[in-house]
C-alpha cells in the first residue's frame, strides 16, 4: 500500500492508495468504504455492490497475481465524501472537498463513416464529458489521468489508432480552453485487448499541481510530427499537495531518450532504461520541493509488458534495480509504439 499525505489551502487529508484483492474488498466494514473515492480493477471491474463509488477497470490482464483492484481513498477525521454522474450517464465520480476521482467505460459507437471518425467521436465527446463535470464541480486541476484503447497500434484510415486517439484528444482540450502544453496532467495511454471497450479514469483538484518534466526527454506535447499530426498531451509527472512535497504522479515512461525509442528488440535492456527515466524524473521531483523526498524504493509501480513470455526477464532486471519498492503491479497491455515492450508508471 502507498499512503501520502496532502493538504491544500481548503484543507488537510491522506491520500491513499491500496491495492487489494476483490475478497479482501468484500470484507471491508460500512465505515471503510465512506472514504473511498474510486476502485479499479485490472482485467475486469469487479463485482462490488457500492452504489455510490466509481467502479472500474483498465482491461488489461494481469500477469502474476489475479484479481487485483486499485483503491483511491481520502481519508482525515471530518472527510465528507458526495457522489455524481454526468448528464450523459456514462461518466460516474466521487469527490471530496479537494480532489475528484471519476471513470468512465465508452464502446466506439457505429455509425461514423469510418472507424477513425469514431473513434475520434468516441474520444472527443468522452474527454468533453470529463471537462463538462470538473467545470461542474469545481476541480478545475486535471492531474493524473489513465486511457486504455483497445488495438491502441492497430490502423485505421491510414493511421495508427493512437494517433488519432491523440488527435481527438487535443481537439477536447483545445474547444474546452485547457491548455495543451506545459500545465498539462500526468498520463497513460495503453492498449487494452481488441474488442474492449475504451476505459478512462483520472484525478483532479481544486488546487494547481506542478507539472515535472523529464530533462532527459523531449517533453510529450514537443514531438516532432513523424510521431503524428497532434502531439500526445500529458507532463511526465505531476506534484500534488502540500508545499514540502506532496503526491508525486509519474505518468507511463518507457524506454525513450529524447523523443527516440532506445533499445528496440531488448527488453532487458528497456526496463533498465525505463527506470533511468525514472529516476531522474525522481530527482526533478527532489529538486523542485528542495528536499530528497522521493525515492524507488518509495514509489508503487505498474508495469505493462507487452509479452507475457517477457516476465521473467522485466521482474528480474526490477528486483536487481529496486530494494524493496512500495509494491509492484504486472499487467499485459500493448504500449503506445510499436518498438515498446515495457512501460511502467508509478505513485509516491
Amino acid at each position: 500500500m502507498n499512503t501520502t499525505a496532502y493538504s491544500t489551502a481548503a484543507g488537510t487529508g491522506i491520500l491513499e492508495l491500496e491495492v487489494q484483492s476483490s475478497l479482501q474488498l468484500a470484507s471491508q466494514p460500512a465505515f471503510w468504504w465512506q472514504s473511498v473515492l474510486g476502485v479499479v480493477g485490472f482485467e475486469a471491474p469487479p463485482p462490488l455492490a457500492q452504489a455510490r463509488i466509481p467502479v472500474t477497470a483498465s482491461m488489461t490482464p494481469s500477469l502474476g497475481a489475479h484479481d487485483l483492484c486499485e483503491v483511491w481513498r481520502v481519508t482525515a477525521p471530518g472527510t465528507h465524501l458526495s457522489s455524481g454522474e454526468s448528464a450523459q450517464g456514462r461518466l460516474r465520480y466521487r469527490w471530496s472537498k479537494d480532489l475528484l476521482f471519476g471513470s468512465m467505460i465508452t464502446t466506439e459507437q457505429a455509425g461514423a463513416r469510418s472507424e477513425a471518425e469514431t473513434l475520434l467521436q468516441t474520444t472527443e465527446a468522452a474527454y468533453r464529458e470529463i471537462f463538462d463535470v470538473l467545470n461542474k464541480t469545481g476541480h478545475g486541476h486535471l492531474i493524473r489521468i489513465w486511457n486504455y484503447l483497445p488495438r491502441i497500434n492497430g490502423h485505421a484510415c491510414g493511421d495508427e489508432r493512437y494517433r488519432h486517439f491523440n488527435s481527438a484528444r487535443q481537439t477536447a482540450f483545445r474547444k474546452s480552453g485547457r491548455a495543451t502544453m506545459g500545465t498539462v496532467p500526468a498520463a497513460s495511454a495503453l492498449g487494452s485487448p481488441d474488442g474492449s471497450p475504451i476505459s478512462i479514469y483520472f484525478l483532479a483538484a481544486r488546487g494547481a499541481p506542478r507539472m515535472i518534466e523529464n530533462p532527459r526527454q523531449t517533453s510529450a506535447y514537443h514531438y516532432p510530427r513523424k510521431f503524428g499530426r497532434h502531439s500526445p498531451i500529458f507532463s511526465r509527472a505531476c506534484l500534488w499537495g502540500e508545499t514540502g512535497g506532496g503526491t508525486l504522479f509519474v505518468s507511463g515512461t518507457a524506454s525513450i531518450v529524447g523523443h527516440e525509442t532506445i533499445h528496440p528488440g531488448d527488453v532487458v535492456a528497456q526496463t533498465r532504461e525505463t527506470m533511468v527515466n525514472i529516476t531522474a524524473l525522481l530527482a526533478e521531483a527532489n529538486r523542485i520541493v528542495g528536499e530528497p523526498r522521493y525515492s524507488p524504493q518509495g514509489l508503487t509501480l505498474k508495469v505493462y509488458v507487452r509479452n507475457p513470455s517477457d516476465l521473467p526477464a522485466v521482474e528480474t532486471t526490477l528486483s536487481q534495480l529496486l530494494c524493496r519498492p512500495a509494491g509492484i503491479v504486472y499487467l499485459q497491455a500493448d504500449i503506445c509504439r510499436e518498438d515498446l515492450l515495457v512501460e511502467i508508471e508509478a505513485v509516491g
